[in-house]
């Protein structure tokens, strides 16, 4: 039986806790799995040419593109046949129950809370680098993208989402510049500028750091594609969330494929495989002139959209945890424009107090961690449910079934280990977060929950289904 219990709450408790119904067509959703993560487009990723090499990190990235195209086809079935707004939780709370539930919406809390806090300290980097407002102390900017864009987000959910379509349309903009320019400089001979370690087992010109070196590049190529998996948290704000939000998530995926590509080639190939490595604006080094500067000002624009997207993220998370009693309750609330008013508010905090650290690989880390533990626990509940409830409901089918998401979970599971080979102490703190918020719900908030919620009743009509079999 399931440990969910009634809540004495008063009867207009979720009334206090509604979000905004059809804000969002497949397109917009599309465009929301783009500017999720096309800041990865613009920096982060090339850090993984230090681990692996061109070569390593290629290897690495088609794994991980191979893997996100089969978690991607997974998260749409299941996000048509349970579409909420706890996304991955809501399907791992129907799968595995209450704990595998937390266990999944904590993972996706821990990604999210910290990717902005990265993307942040790019940012900063990029103002600083244009010379903007004379500002040379990246806190300022750190603070004013915090106040600003969760002041948008309390506006509400449909003027946030149309404001991310804008600016992401132009980061990918930005791409298309830089593609064109980066061609003309493009020297394949560059793409492999990083001298082999003599010690390294299977090393070459290809791959510099050997086989290891492309397992300690996927928590980077990972960054390609960080936080897609957020689509489906807008399931309770689209417009026919059962075809709309399978069909969004895949048609970000197939764009993403190509930025991917794009980046990971030209940019190498126009400045080497070293000094990208090294660079803290890849994409603006690997150009010259006025193209370079052109750029620079729309990677801030692509910067920005994913730190824009991903606050939405994780106030939808965080608010579809507490609006079922797993996190406290008063974090749900949302305003007279239907936004989560704490849900916002609480994780940026959060996030600009971690962007002291100044340290942006390592938040990157973290994020990483989250993600692909998150993942893990994603895969586990498709093949749960298509093993165990054959008969349910789906308007979308997943290709190939189990053997699609059960490759995608074995990718994960290696990517979780290789956030310990990238940063053994970032990826150790993530797990002590992760240890702390599930003792919370051992000791307190699973004796809480309000049956009530979508998210639990999904899970207690499954329940009583079976028991009525």
């Amino acid at each position: 039986m399931t440990e969910t219990v009634a809540q004495s709450e008063t009867s207009d408790y979720l009334e206090k806790r509604q979000l905004r119904k059809g804000t969002a067509g497949w397109v917009l959703l599309a465009g929301l799995g783009v500017s999720y993560v096309i800041s990865g487009d613009y920096a982060g990723w090339n850090a993984g040419l230090l681990e692996g090499g061109f070569g390593g990190l290629l290897i690495a990235s088609i794994i991980i593109a191979a893997m996100y195209l089969a978690m991607v086809l997974g998260m749409a079935e299941m996000s048509s046949a349970l579409p909420a707004a706890g996304g991955g939780y809501t399907f791992a709370r129907r799968a595995m129950g209450p704990w595998g539930g937390f266990a999944t919406g904590t993972a996706i809390l821990i990604e999210y809370a910290i990717a902005p806090a990265a993307i942040a300290t790019f940012i900063g980097g990029y103002v600083e680098s244009l010379d903007l407002f004379g500002i040379s102390d990246g806190w300022w900017v750190y603070l004013a993208v915090y106040v600003v864009f969760i002041g948008i987000h309390l506006v509400g959910a449909g003027e946030a989402l149309k404001a991310m379509f804008v600016i992401t349309a132009v980061a990918l903009v930005g791409l298309v510049i830089f593609g064109i320019a980066a061609l003309g400089k493009f020297d394949a001979g560059l793409l492999t500028d990083i001298a082999p370690d003599p010690d390294a087992a299977g090393s070459s010109d290809f791959m510099p750091f050997g086989y290891l070196g492309i397992w300690s590049a996927l928590p980077f190529a990972i960054w390609f594609f960080l936080a897609i998996e957020g689509v489906p948290l807008a399931a309770e704000e689209a417009e026919n969330p059962e075809k709309n939000v399978p069909r969004g998530i895949i048609a970000a995926m197939g764009v993403l494929l190509l930025t991917c590509a794009l980046v990971l080639f030209l940019a190498t190939g126009a400045l080497g495989a070293q000094g990208v490595g090294e660079s803290a604006n890849p994409l603006v080094d690997a150009l010259d002139g006025t193209t370079a500067t052109v750029v620079n000002y729309i990677g801030l624009a692509g910067l920005v959209a994913s730190f824009f997207s991903i606050m939405y993220a994780y106030s939808r998370q965080l608010f579809a945890l507490s609006r079922a009693g797993y996190l406290p309750t008063v974090l749900s609330v949302t305003n007279s424009r239907k936004a989560p008013t704490w849900a916002l508010i609480i994780p940026g905090v959060i996030g600009f107090a971690l962007t002291f650290t100044g340290e942006g690989a390592i938040l990157l880390n973290m994020a990483v961690f989250g993600a692909a533990l998150s993942y893990v626990l994603m895969m586990v509940s498709h093949i749960v449910l298509r093993v165990r409830e054959p008969e349910m409901e789906r308007p979308y089918k997943t290709p190939g079934g189990i053997v699609t998401t059960g490759f995608a979970l074995v990718i994960a599971v290696a990517s979780v280990i290789a956030t310990f080979l990238v940063d053994t102490t970032a990826a150790l703190w993530c797990l002590a977060a992760f240890v702390a918020f599930m003792a919370y719900f051992g000791l307190y908030s699973r004796k809480h929950l309000v049956a009530s919620s979508p998210d639990e009743e999904f899970a207690l009509l499954a329940e009583v289904d079976k028991e009525m079999e």
